[in-house]
């Protein structure tokens, strides 16, 4: 189901469990919606607890795989600023994806040779001839 189509009914998580789910801590779900980073506005219980639905968690979970390939605050809310604007945003937000592709495969490129860096000291202090 697209985001924009949930409806207030589906809304019935407490921000304990998405934190659980999330692997987030409460006080970051607070961060992103203070911020601005949700998608939309997140729903208050009668007891004016927030209530998050399946989308809302779906959400997290991406804006929190942006954030963990560095991506910065300031470009995760330029991509949600656009996404609020709908369909007619896919260009501008297929490109930015595109180019933050580009930087998360030169990181792991990075990680790579520094991977095989530490495996050499590893290898070294094992006594073990390393292969490179």
């Amino acid at each position: 189901m697209p985001i924009e189509n949930v409806t207030t009914t589906e809304r019935s998580l407490s921000i304990s469990q998405v934190a659980e789910r999330t692997g987030l801590t409460t006080h970051a779900l607070r961060y992103y919606e203070r911020v601005g980073l949700m998608l939309e506005r997140i729903d208050r219980a009668s007891s004016s607890h927030r209530r998050y639905s399946e989308a809302d968690v779906r959400w997290v979970i991406f804006i929190t795989k942006l954030r963990s390939t560095t991506m910065s605050i300031s470009r995760v809310l330029e991509y949600v600023n656009l996404a609020r604007r709908g369909e007619e945003t896919i260009p501008e937000r297929l490109e930015l994806l595109l180019i933050h592709r580009i930087n998360v495969a030169a990181q792991l490129d990075e990680m790579t040779i520094s991977l095989a860096a530490i495996d050499f000291k590893i290898a070294t202090y094992q006594g073990r001839t390393p292969t490179e």
